[in-house]
């Protein structure tokens, strides 16, 4: 990605916040500089493709230094972010603390930098941050040294060398818990759930170190406690354990509810955590389990005009799910017009990702009520600003249902063009997918059989179904839009609706 590509990301991605502290700051400069320029051109054509915002900076101000004015204005943006950053988040507010404790220092300034240091021990105690608190305590033994450690007697130094270990001790279990949790997601990730009592004790070594971690510890700790239940709920749903992992996760939200002094401020660690929670959930299919964590979504609040429409998207589509992903249309529908204010008259303001998610799924609304222009329009405001979003896991799952759209619509010449340019594309990738693969041999060949072959194809086809369900990366997928139902529908004569809900009857039998 090029610079101005990430400069013009950043500048959609600010908060109403941060913006007004970065005006305010440019209000200091009586003349309109480059880089305001180009800003005011980026903030104000949100809608606008890359080249176009670059083309129009070049005509407005020629002959200047573009390059230089782009890494300015991003550093900029960065630095005004910052200053708002270290007021709203204990993060930011420590490590600001700790860099003034050094200047401090430099300036000779020592009763001050020491009493500064104290005050950022006991803050990083109270939150619990021990990358800050060792920090903090390393550059007091360093300081106290180079003082020739005035007014220090040794049992107080040993004292706060014991204290600087503790911390240590700490990190080393947070950093090893992190390592075990790691593992386990990239075993589930490439070797997928276990199936077997064999593959469920494969996993027992990384089980047993993750509990001997967690017992070792003398007194509770959040960041640890955090880790463990993530862990615990990781595993169970990989052993098939779906029920515990949901009380898992329900002790996962209780932690964070009862420990409320370590949120951020918007609270963005916390919605990760129950978006998390609830992407495993729909993955598993427990969608009664979600219900408990949606209603957490809506208890949440914040005076972050960015937070909250990210809180509102995220809302919807998790409210949405049991509904699509079940084959309930009209439901899905009614649902979307209920959030036309709150969200979709918004569309433009989430980031990019947010936005790609959303003309997604509203896209597979408009598709499932057999809507193929309107699928198609919102998927179009994805598709013809690409190299925006390029770069999104989700970009190649939006081109692949505006194939299944533009094969309803009968443009079967843009599907090949399609297809082509989508071949080419993946040219050079490590990884190719078998759906994909799979859905541009069937919609150029296989398609049109008619008769009896259809019936030899549909046999042929759900074979070839199997072996992709089973496969983890497919899953992937296949969790986004269940592409093969949508074949199988064809094959069937049925309606999307009837295979999916048959589909989810027989995997809540199981």
């Amino acid at each position: 990605m090029s610079k101005f590509q990430s400069l013009v990301l950043l500048t959609h991605s600010m908060s109403l916040a941060e913006k007004k502290a970065f005006r305010i700051r440019s209000t200091r400069i009586k003349r309109k500089t480059d880089y305001l320029v180009l800003y005011d051109i980026i903030e104000k054509n949100r809608e606008k493709p890359t080249a176009s915002l670059l083309a129009e900076f070049i005509d407005e101000r020629p002959g200047i230094a573009v390059e230089t004015t782009i890494k300015y204005l991003y550093e900029l943006l960065l630095d005004s972010m910052l200053v708002l950053r270290k007021e709203q988040d204990s993060f930011f507010f420590l490590f600001n603390k700790i860099l003034k404790a050094r200047m401090l220092y430099e300036k000779s300034l020592f009763d001050e930098c020491f009493e500064l240091l104290n005050d950022i021990i006991e803050q990083a105690e109270k939150f619990e941050n021990y990358h800050a608190l060792y920090l903090a305590r390393r550059l007091e033994l360093d300081y106290l040294l180079a003082l020739n450690f005035p007014n220090l007697n040794e049992k107080t130094l040993i004292k706060k060398q014991f204290k600087l270990n503790e911390s240590l001790k700490y990190l080393r279990k947070i950093n090893e818990q992190s390592s075990l949790y790691e593992n386990l997601k990239h075993r589930i990730v490439y070797k997928g759930h276990a199936r077997s009592q064999k593959q469920k004790e494969q996993l027992n070594d990384l089980v047993y170190s993750e509990i001997s971690i967690v017992a070792s510890l003398s007194e509770d700790n959040f960041e640890i406690s955090k880790l463990h239940q993530l862990f615990q709920s990781n595993y169970l749903i990989s052993v098939g354990d779906y029920q515990s992992a949901l009380n898992s996760y329900i002790e996962l939200n209780n932690l964070f509810e009862a420990n409320k002094r370590f949120w951020s401020n918007p609270p963005i660690y916390y919605l990760e955590t129950l978006e998390g929670v609830l992407q495993s959930l729909r993955g598993i299919g427990n969608y009664k389990g979600m219900s408990y964590f949606i209603n957490q979504l809506k208890a949440i609040e914040s005076q972050s005009t960015s937070f909250r429409i990210n809180l509102t998207c995220i809302t919807f589509l998790y409210e949405l799910f049991p509904f699509l992903d079940t084959g309930d249309f009209a439901t899905s529908a009614t649902l979307m017009k209920s959030y036309q204010e709150s969200l979709f008259d918004k569309l433009f303001t989430l980031n990019r990702a947010r936005q790609a998610d959303l003309c997604l799924y509203t896209s597979l609304i408009y598709f499932g009520n057999a809507d193929y222009h309107k699928a198609h329009k919102f998927l179009n405001q994805i598709i013809l600003r690409g190299k925006n979003y390029y770069y999104l896991p989700v970009y190649r799952t939006i081109r692949l249902v505006n194939l299944i759209i533009l094969f309803k619509l009968g443009d079967f010449e843009l599907i090949r063009y399609e297809i082509r340019s989508m071949k080419r594309d993946s040219g050079d990738s490590n990884r190719d997918y078998k759906i994909e693969r799979f859905l541009f041999k069937f919609l150029l060949k296989d398609l049109p059989s008619p008769g009896t072959k259809r019936q030899k194809l549909l046999e042929k086809t759900l074979k070839e179904f199997h072996e992709i369900q089973q496969d983890v990366f497919e899953k992937q997928i296949l969790t986004i839009f269940d592409f093969t139902a949508w074949v199988e529908s064809l094959l069937r004569k049925v309606p999307l609706t009837e295979v999916l809900h048959s589909r989810m009857a027989v995997g809540s039998g199981q």
